[in-house]
């Protein structure tokens, strides 16, 4: 890769495919609204971006379903905590399965703790599993109707969830009603496994190739605001929901909210107007399509690159979501119970480097964006062990770590995005998708016990070091 200063557009100019690489796709169509594709350029920055109607649907889209997703495991834990879990938490088959795990049972938010396991538990597998197989089938449909469908879908089967507290028979010393909604749970994460890579697919059909790093901002800085907002806000709302709605003779008002944000979802994405390329029907195997999302990671080193930093990225990130416990557990004003506000930091940071990528991004090469951002990260895992202790600093140090992380993780998912063919999106971001959610689990069961084995120091100190290499195999001091 080579950079010159020739007159070409400035995301051609920052950065070229491999000379090696597959011919590029076709250019994509053209919006029914005479928008500009992903093949015809078009100016930077948020307004611009704005300024598409097609893109404010799908964006709108995102918001909701976003929202939605968060609000769901909130529901279910007030589920839990409402209707399951009593003031005597001593369930005798909790109490047994906490023992088989060395998992004590003496308070009621241990217990609503180890059932809201299951919840997740059950929200994890298909995202592990099926992340791939999801992604072949949405190359394969229509991706407005996929997501279309999903939200619809989701929303209603939201619907159902009240049928889940009536009365019935009791399976390992649960009422059938909790393990529907573990089933449920497990269904409306199948769903989503199918709207994920539709999304990612759709982006750079709708956004101009000179946007879509802007667009990609929006969608991190959307994405990093909904769970906090949803987190935050979401329990008080279904109280809020639950009362008012019993004060005029309602039951049940904490069942509303999903299946609104669901369906505001599917109507914002269903008003979007374009042409997709038109399929032509293949006789070949799923698993044979899933390896040519696989060839496609072999023979474009620029995709190969950028999905291993997202990975490596995700990693460090759920890491830290258990480092942040011991972290603040050297602050005497935080304690352990305080890793929130360094989680908060962290998002905030993100947010703000996703805006400043936004604006900013397309003045510079990607290459040198995502190893800057490594370099980043890896320098704030090193001074954060120096600054253990210190509330002040160790804020900072986490808020620029997000910064870091923004700096990384947008530019190298445009990357992916522009240089995958259009006809093999759907699944690479299903495979992305699949790493993604293997390399958010195994950090959150491996973390806390090598930093009980070894301290904190050492595990940042390793983390800092392996982030460090990475960037160096990127070799920032060549030409791009």
């Amino acid at each position: 890769m080579s950079q010159t200063g020739d007159d070409r557009g400035p995301a051609t100019a920052a950065f070229e495919p491999d000379p090696d690489a597959p011919a590029a796709p076709t250019a994509a169509p053209r919006a029914a609204s005479g928008a500009p594709t992903a093949a015809t350029g078009g100016e930077g920055g948020i307004a611009a971006l704005l300024a598409s109607v097609q893109f404010r649907r799908l964006w709108l889209g995102q918001i909701f379903s976003q929202l939605a997703d968060k609000f769901y495991i909130v529901l279910m834990v007030f589920l839990i905590a409402q209707y399951w879990v009593t003031d005597n938490p001593a369930n005798p088959a909790l109490v047994d399965a906490a023992a088989a795990i060395r998992i004590d049972l003496e308070t009621r938010a241990q217990v609503i703790t180890l059932m809201a396991t299951g919840i997740y538990v059950a929200n994890t597998i298909p995202a592990i599993l099926l992340g791939t197989v999801a992604g072949v089938w949405a190359d394969r449909w229509p991706k407005r109707k996929v997501m279309v469908a999903s939200n619809a879908l989701r929303a209603g089967l939201l619907l159902l969830a009240p049928l889940c507290l009536l009365p019935g028979p009791v399976w390992l010393g649960l009422s059938w009603g909790y393990w529907a909604l573990v089933g449920m749970t497990f269904l409306e994460s199948v769903l989503t496994q199918f709207f994920a890579p539709a999304e990612q697919a759709m982006l750079p059909l709708l956004v101009p190739s000179g946007q879509l790093l802007a667009a990609n901002s929006v969608y991190q800085a959307t994405s990093m605001a909904a769970t906090i907002v949803g987190f935050a806000v979401g329990d008080p709302v279904l109280r809020l929901l639950q009362k008012g709605l019993a004060q005029v003779g309602i039951p049940g008002g904490e069942f509303v909210l999903l299946p609104l944000c669901y369906g505001l979802a599917a109507v914002a994405i269903a008003g979007i107007t374009f042409e997709e390329p038109v399929r032509i029907p293949r006789s070949i195997s799923v698993w044979e399509e899933i390896g040519e999302g696989v060839q496609v990671l072999r023979e474009r080193r620029s995709v190969r690159a950028a999905m291993i930093q997202l990975v490596l990225l995700y990693s460090l990130l759920a890491a830290l979501y258990v480092l942040a416990i011991s972290l603040a557990a050297t602050i005497e004003s935080l304690g352990p119970t305080g890793f929130g506000i360094l989680l908060a930091a962290s998002g905030v940071g993100l947010a703000l480097g996703a805006l400043a990528v936004a604006q900013m991004g397309e003045r510079f090469n990607r290459r040198l964006l995502g190893t800057s951002g490594l370099g980043v990260v890896a320098c704030c895992l090193v001074l954060l062990g120096q600054a253990r202790g210190q509330l002040v600093p160790t804020l900072a140090l986490c808020a620029l770590l997000g910064v870091g992380a923004a700096v990384l993780a947008i530019p190298a998912q445009t990357t992916i995005q522009e240089d995958t063919p259009e006809d093999q999106r759907g699944k690479v971001f299903g495979l992305q998708n699949n790493l993604i959610n293997i390399a958010l689990s195994l950090p959150l069961v491996l973390a806390g016990a090598v930093v009980s084995r070894y301290g904190l120091l050492p595990v940042l100190w390793g983390l800092a070091g392996i982030t460090l290499l990475t960037a160096l195999l990127e070799q920032p001091w060549r030409r791009c």
